[in-house]
């Protein structure tokens, strides 16, 4: 592909160049960039990729694409406003915009996104679609699986990842900085899902408006006939169907409320968890195959969207009653004691407050949490989950999550601050966290449950008294002990 094709949709502030070379492929990392490669000058929060552009040539860039002022290139140098922006163009017309061969669903929200993607992976497949997903545990195509860094990886490594599937639907998750950041640029959507919004990432967009601000560019990347697809329960979703409509897009509404297009009645927080729902007139009970009111939620949206994609209600209620569920998503394991734990991922409050409730809505006995929190990460919401296990456990640890370069003795003494102003006399503070989480299993009895949360799926980033990689490893270490 020549140069000027990759350009046309991009407003670029210099001339345009008088050659034309054929282009052999994108890169934003100097590393990556081979001879007739365009490479993409983006500046980071730890590197300026223009700092680059020297390297880039020497490895025989054919064009360079940056923010900063005219360069004296002996190659084309493309002058735009914004440089993940232009990746995201670029990217999409140099791999022939896949998205719009593709059926895309894209899902967006504070908490759920992860298991309402996996529950509708299962239930379309279980249908007879073949699924890639794309998303915070990893990234699955054409059945081969990923690791991945980021909830939503950069514009051009989604292109690269829509080119190479060969499946029928993709379903990524949409994370509020991956949209701010222009890495869905360029790709559209049939369906986008609303699960909901709710205190996290402050420390990224600054407030809760331009949080939605963020989380709301998902649902104008719809295709012509898209539908969006959004929870009205939560504030920020019905502002969201009512801008939607005004602008006379297709929307379908789901919650409580009695003007969703999808109600919810009769939510059974019990074994067996369910919800009656009601469209178009008709009643029909749905069995959530996850415990939690959240969950409720999460069953319901993804019915709604496999109803959206396929249509047809009872094969949709039959799959999800035979979804497994998702790693690191209220992970329940049962110890010889009697006492049951469960691993879950919650790290915002409303995340903790769910998983808490259900927890607590299950045991017979006590409840005993083990949390902590990542360092650099949003503190306003850390006070609330402190409130919230103060409330709902019978006890609580608080221990230590990822400290992203935080020294941990800075860490300790903000826990010990944070325990002394919200807390009470049933938490305390252990700064290991495997050893945490062998106190909270030592305290407990048959009928108690243990909550383990924040990691989830997510390994550990420090090393700990026990030479385990993950709450999941170290539950498993105390359950092998427990049978020796």
């Amino acid at each position: 592909m020549k140069l000027n094709q990759l350009l046309e949709n991009i407003p670029f502030e210099n001339e345009k160049p008088i050659v034309d070379p054929e282009i052999k492929g994108l890169t934003d990392s100097s590393s990556e960039v081979e001879p007739g490669y365009i490479f993409i000058a983006i500046t980071g929060y730890q590197s300026d990729g223009h700092s680059y552009i020297t390297d880039a040539i020497k490895k025989g860039a054919s064009a360079i694409i940056g923010e900063k002022d005219a360069l004296e290139c002996p190659i084309p140098y493309i002058k735009v406003q914004n440089s993940k922006k232009a990746l995201g163009t670029v990217s999409a017309i140099y791999y022939q915009n896949p998205s719009h061969r593709k059926k895309m669903i894209g899902i967006t929200g504070t908490n759920g996104k992860t298991t309402t993607s996996y529950m509708v992976k299962h239930v379309l497949e279980d249908i007879g679609y073949s699924c890639s997903l794309i998303g915070t545990i990893q990234n699955i195509v054409n059945g081969e699986k990923f690791e991945t860094n980021n909830t939503t990886p950069n514009a051009l490594r989604v292109n690269e990842l829509l080119a190479d599937s060969t499946d029928d639907v993709v379903i990524m998750e949409a994370s509020s900085q991956g949209l701010a950041e222009y890495r869905l640029e360029g790709i559209e959507f049939d369906l986008c899902l609303f699960t909901n919004l709710s205190h996290e990432h402050l420390n990224y967009h600054g407030s809760l408006d331009n949080y939605f601000e963020a989380k709301k560019q998902l649902f104008y990347k719809l295709k012509h006939n898209g539908t969006a697809i959004i929870n009205v329960d939560d504030f920020y979703g019905e502002k969201l169907a009512e801008e939607l409509h005004q602008k006379g897009m297709n929307i379908y509404t789901f919650g409580e409320s009695r003007n969703a297009d999808l109600q919810m009645n009769e939510l059974n927080l019990t074994h067996p968890y369910s919800v009656h729902l009601k469209e178009n007139g008709e009643k029909f009970p749905v069995v959530s195959p996850i415990p939690g009111y959240h969950n409720l939620y999460n069953t319901t949206i993804t019915y709604a969207a496999a109803k959206a994609f396929f249509g047809e209600r009872q094969s949709i209620i039959d799959s999800l009653e035979k979804f497994p569920g998702v790693e690191g998503r209220f992970n329940i394991y049962r110890l010889p004691n009697g006492v049951t734990t469960v691993i879950d991922h919650a790290h915002t409050a409303d995340a903790v407050l769910n998983c808490l409730q259900t927890a607590s809505d299950s045991k017979t006995g006590r409840l005993v949490h083990v949390f902590g929190f990542k360092g650099q990460k949003d503190m306003d919401k850390r006070k609330e989950m402190i409130k919230i296990s103060t409330e709902i456990s019978d006890q609580y640890i608080l221990t230590l999550d990822d400290l992203n370069n935080v020294p941990e003795n800075e860490m300790i003494e903000h826990l010990y601050e944070l325990q002394n102003e919200y807390g009470n006399d049933k938490g305390k503070i252990m700064k290991d966290r495997t050893l945490a989480i062998e106190e909270a299993i030592r305290l407990s009895e048959e009928g108690d449950w243990v909550a383990i949360t924040g990691k989830g799926h997510q390994s550990y980033q420090q090393a700990y008294a026990y030479s385990v990689q993950s709450d999941k490893e170290c539950l498993q270490l105390f359950l092998s002990k427990d049978t020796e």
